[in-house]
């Protein structure tokens, strides 16, 4: 597999571009898919394109996996030993007034992707999925064998979908496939409507930022490329399934320590030296007031162990939000 080009769908996004661009510093080829649409800033999007087209390794195709016909000739010509989709329709809040957006992107498309690697030999799928799946559960950490079947969004929902459906072909098909609850990912490079570059940008400007359940929240944080590592290190874990059992397997990727939502505005306070203006408001509807990530059965299948303090990584963000936005 190593000598083959890998699928990163939603190259342009958050994660995957950082996906990308780490598999391309291992040497890989790339393939990177991205809709490039306009749920946030597209701009930021080809901007991370950019620097991704540096390397003649990587090769970017602009298109929908929600479009049957247009995913499914890729897959028959390119047929990719390694897909690693990390493309989706985001967003808790964005799913409680555009639900058919999530139904387009997370089951349409996934679903796409399912049959594009079943019909053309894909030797592993591995695919995100999310920390809402876990919903209103309060046995913490929360653990992949854990109950998730009471999701409290549409997107929780959508990622839930996402996962069973993956199950279901690997047990029909034998398609193996490895999908990742990703906790709360921050970094450089980070998404817009994420609260902690809602906060920067609010402080900055000197606007009030929004502390949901009056600030009483606390999120297992996990630096961008401490989830990269091990997503290269999983390419490799092909699940294979014993006699009468799906090559399929779930892991939470998360940095296993929980932070107080109001320890990380005073960092971020801090690194960008003003005082932020809050906003107590109560709990959103689709919010939890905690997520912890039992990461247990990673560190022993593929020795992950977050390496990136809160302090750390919060400087590292706000450094380079203020040189891609020159404030």
């Amino acid at each position: 597999m190593a000598e083959q080009p890998v699928l990163v769908t939603g190259a342009a996004g958050f994660i995957g571009f950082h996906v990308a661009r780490e598999l391309l510093d291992a040497g890989r080829t790339v393939v990177g898919l991205d809709s490039l649409n306009a749920y946030y800033d597209p701009a930021l999007k080809r901007a991370r394109l950019a620097l991704l087209r540096e390397s003649p390794r990587f090769t970017f195709i602009h298109g929908d996996l929600a479009d049957r016909p247009a995913t499914a000739a890729l897959f028959a010509e390119r047929r990719f030993a390694v897909v690693i989709h990390l493309a989706a329709q985001a967003g808790v809040r964005h799913s409680l007034t555009h639900p058919h957006d999530y139904a387009d992107a997370n089951l349409e498309g996934f679903l796409n992707v399912l049959e594009g690697c079943r019909h053309n030999g894909c030797e592993h799928l591995i695919y995100a999925s999310s920390s809402s799946v876990y919903g209103a559960n309060t046995k913490l950490p929360f653990s992949v064998e854990d109950r998730t079947d009471h999701p409290i969004s549409l997107y929780a929902a959508s990622k839930k979908a996402n996962e069973v459906m993956a199950h279901s072909y690997s047990h029909l098909y034998r398609l193996p496939t490895t999908g990742l609850r990703f906790f709360t990912i921050y970094g450089p490079w980070y998404r817009p409507d994420m609260a902690l570059f809602l906060f920067a940008d609010a402080i900055t400007q000197g606007r009030p930022i929004k502390l949901f359940n009056h600030g009483r929240m606390r999120r297992d944080f996990t630096y961008v490329a401490d989830v990269t590592r091990v997503v290269l290190r999983l390419i490799e874990q092909v699940p294979s399934g014993a006699i009468g059992r799906a090559p399929a397997r779930l892991y939470n990727v998360g940095n296993h320590r929980p932070e107080e939502l109001m320890h990380v505005v005073g960092l971020l306070e801090q690194e960008l030296g003003r005082a932020a203006v809050k906003d107590m408001l109560p709990m959103q509807p689709g919010d939890v007031p905690e997520t912890f990530a039992d990461v247990d059965d990673l560190m022993r299948d593929v020795g992950f162990k977050p390496e990136t303090a809160i302090e750390d990584g919060i400087r590292s963000f706000v450094a380079w939000y203020r040189s891609h936005y020159q404030v």
